[in-house]
């Protein structure tokens, strides 16, 4: 029985090599494995690397479907088992693919299987084995013939330059391939895409084929669509009958003005600058991005909470001027729920009827070929900032300003400014409280440049601007730069030849004083400056004082100048959700300009030339918008509380 038992063996192993050079050329079976998975175009296993992988180990499981035994199969003991022809990595990486162990058990089958699973792992081209008996088993020999890489292809690659995925690759080409090194340059392509913003995008996949052909497979967080919800003031998105915050601002205007689009590979520097774009709308008080999907499919949502566009308000009033009167304004900065603004005021009274109107459409990234644009036009009549003082109209009434006229703006960037260029027209006439006109004061100091108490004034102005402030309605970073020109037609009454330059510069700073955990708290700095050449009517000086100047002061009784300096700064804090705080100081000077106006009205009202203010005061959100008051003392040692909307900057 001794001598039949090792026939049938010997008759056994021979089948086995001429069985396992027969499935070199076989197709193998899916093989999955934990970290970094191979696979040829005929297979079905897919390699992902996983966070665990280290470019000091990698491991890979095999899970083959079994072939069925043969019947009567002989089991025999493996004394040896070596893999030959490749490096110590891949010889490990083979021998954990296998199931013959040195001093378990094998057969003709499990050997088969062993060759498929090497196979299977899609480092190797070749794989046999052969065996020798000995006297307690078997001894056995895998020879493999590794994957040499020969060159390197990108799948669902947009963002990835394909010579920076072979600068990270290129050690590997014309040597047999290392999963480890493959691990390193995976390490490396994801570094670069961190590198550069795109922050949902790796590498899900490398697929290396007999050839030598590695497919690396990218999954680069590819943008299926862009979304928009919108919250009220509580951060919540539905009402309280479960329904879906409506926002007045349409989508798809909303989509024609981002930067982010469907089909585009997720970008954070694209989504900052669209965050950037929707405050400098000036439609919302808060603008937040969320996310939903994974790297290979995402979906941008925009979440906004809108801040209150539209406003109408009745009142009436009495002042010295009018009289008894009533008015009627309407505000929208939403107009259609596209960003136009539409605005009037009107005040009736006993005397006249003063309105100011303006419709503006500004200029759209979406549509470069298109200026923006503004139309106004305006009747307003008022105590004269310039004139108003200790000398009067020769009937002593104070001297009052009346104007008409209006303007036709265009509006649009150039690079990182906003740029504008009007057509502008105003008559200004000086008149007593009847109406009257009064082409001099009571000491006979002329009061229009024509001398006849009317001038006409048309002029082309342009403004640039550079805006980096995170809103525009309540900024807490960034800085806003205006330099602006206007040059008169000499036209009309008065033909009037002048030319007025203008600097405006805002700062604003966050700091963190009292740790408070509602808003940011900031300091805020202004400084300012203007001059005018040529002719100069002396109600189109400039006013120095009042609460859009030097608080503590009246508006104009700080000076009123052909050139002027003016800094403010400001340290603004929360109280309440509602309620901020504001500590001020102010300065202002007209270069001692005073005495180079027509009729030198600053110096025959006596009015300083330079002033000096601080105080404190507070600002309200409110559905009209922010309200402010503040206390300001002078050092002339007034002090005086004063009203008005919004920041003084």
């Amino acid at each position: 029985m001794r001598s039949n038992t090792a026939i049938y063996t010997l008759i056994g192993l021979t089948a086995i090599e001429l069985i396992y050079t027969s499935l070199a050329t076989a197709s193998p079976q899916v093989v999955p494995s934990s970290d970094v998975q191979y696979y040829q175009e005929y297979q079905n296993a897919v390699v992902i690397r996983t966070s665990e992988s280290t470019s000091n180990s990698t491991r890979v499981a095999t899970t083959l479907q079994q072939l069925p035994a043969a019947r009567n199969e002989l089991f025999v003991t493996a004394t040896d088992v070596q893999i030959v022809g490749a490096s110590e990595e891949l010889q490990q990486i083979a021998r954990n693919a296998i199931k013959t162990r040195v001093g378990g058990e094998t057969s003709e089958s499990q050997l088969q299987q062993d060759v498929a699973a090497i196979l299977a792992t899609n480092l190797f081209n070749n794989a046999t084995v052969s065996s020798n008996p000995t006297a307690t088993g078997l001894n056995v020999v895998f020879q493999v013939e590794p994957v040499v890489v020969r060159s390197l292809q990108l799948a669902n690659a947009k963002a990835l330059p394909q010579n920076v995925a072979i600068e990270r690759i290129k050690l590997q080409i014309g040597n047999p391939i290392s999963p480890t090194a493959l691990s390193q340059s995976v390490e490396q392509i994801n570094e670069w895409y961190a590198q550069n913003g795109y922050t949902l995008a790796r590498v899900i996949a490398i697929r290396p084929n007999p050839q030598g052909v590695l497919t690396l497979e990218v999954a680069e967080g590819l943008i299926n669509d862009v979304k928009f919800r919108f919250s009220d003031e509580d951060g919540r998105f539905v009402d309280d009958q479960g329904k879906p915050i409506q926002g007045r601002t349409q989508p798809d205007f909303l989509r024609r003005e981002l930067h982010v689009k469907p089909g585009q590979v997720f970008r954070e520097e694209t989504v900052k600058q669209d965050l950037q774009q929707l405050y400098q709308l000036g439609l919302f008080q808060n603008v937040r991005v969320a996310l939903e999907g994974d790297a290979t499919k995402v979906d941008v949502i925009y979440d906004l909470t809108e801040a209150p566009a539209r406003a109408a308000n009745l009142g009436g009033g009495y002042n010295d001027d009018s009289g008894l009167f009533a008015t009627v304004s309407y505000k929208d900065f939403n107009f259609s729920g596209v960003n136009d603004s539409i605005g009037a005021d009107i005040q009736i009274s006993r005397r006249d009827i003063q309105f100011d109107t303006n419709f503006t459409s500004p200029y759209r990234a979406s549509n470069p070929d298109r200026f923006g644009y503004q139309v106004n036009a305006f009747r307003r009549r008022g105590i004269s900032q310039t004139f108003d003082g200790d000398v009067s109209l020769p009937n002593d009434d104070r001297p009052r300003e009346g104007q008409f006229g209006g303007s036709v703006t265009l509006q649009r960037p150039i690079d990182d400014w906003q740029a504008s260029m009007g057509l502008n027209y105003k008559r200004t006439s000086i008149r007593d409280r009847a109406g009257n006109i009064s082409p001099q004061d009571e000491l006979g100091n002329p009061l229009t440049l024509s001398g006849t108490g009317i001038d006409d004034l048309t002029t082309i102005s342009f403004t640039a601007t550079r805006d980096f402030r995170n809103n525009l309605i309540n900024p807490t970073e960034g800085s806003v730069l205006s330099l602006s020109a206007e040059q008169s037609i000499p036209i009309g009454q008065g033909a009037i030849s002048m030319s007025r330059l203008r600097a405006n510069y805002s700062q604003y700073v966050p700091v963190d004083l009292v740790g408070s955990d509602r808003d940011s708290e900031v300091f805020a700095f202004n400084v300012q400056g203007g001059t005018t050449i040529g002719d100069l009517p002396p109600y189109e000086a400039f006013n120095l004082g009042g609460l859009n100047s030097v608080r503590g002061y009246g508006i104009g009784e700080v000076g009123s100048g052909r050139s002027f300096v003016l800094a403010s700064a400001e340290y603004r804090f929360p109280i309440l959700d509602f309620l901020g705080g504001v500590v001020f100081a102010d300065f202002a000077s007209d270069l001692g300009s005073g005495d180079t106006v027509l009729g030198e009205p600053a110096v025959v009202r006596d009015k300083p030339g330079t002033g000096f203010g601080y105080g404190a005061g507070v600002r309200v959100n409110s559905p009209i918008g922010l309200i402010r008051a503040d206390f300001g003392f002078n050092d002339q040692g007034e002090s005086r509380v004063q009203f008005g909307f919004g920041h003084r900057f």
